[in-house]
């Protein structure tokens, strides 16, 4: 028997502020959106980036 793929997305953290694209996150389909603290090097603090999909 073949193996099954698992279903991976690639996301984007996206700052809230600024709306600049700062990271790539390749995770598991499904789930709840991502909201994290993450440096934003244009600010130079951190701020809060929300997922958004490719």
């Amino acid at each position: 028997m073949a193996k099954s793929k698992k279903k991976v997305e690639t996301v984007f953290l996206v700052c809230e502020e600024t709306g600049d694209h700062n990271y790539t996150l390749r995770r598991k389909t499904g789930g709840e959106k991502l909201k994290l603290s993450k440096y934003s090097p244009r600010l130079r603090k951190h701020t809060l980036h929300a997922e958004k999909k490719k």
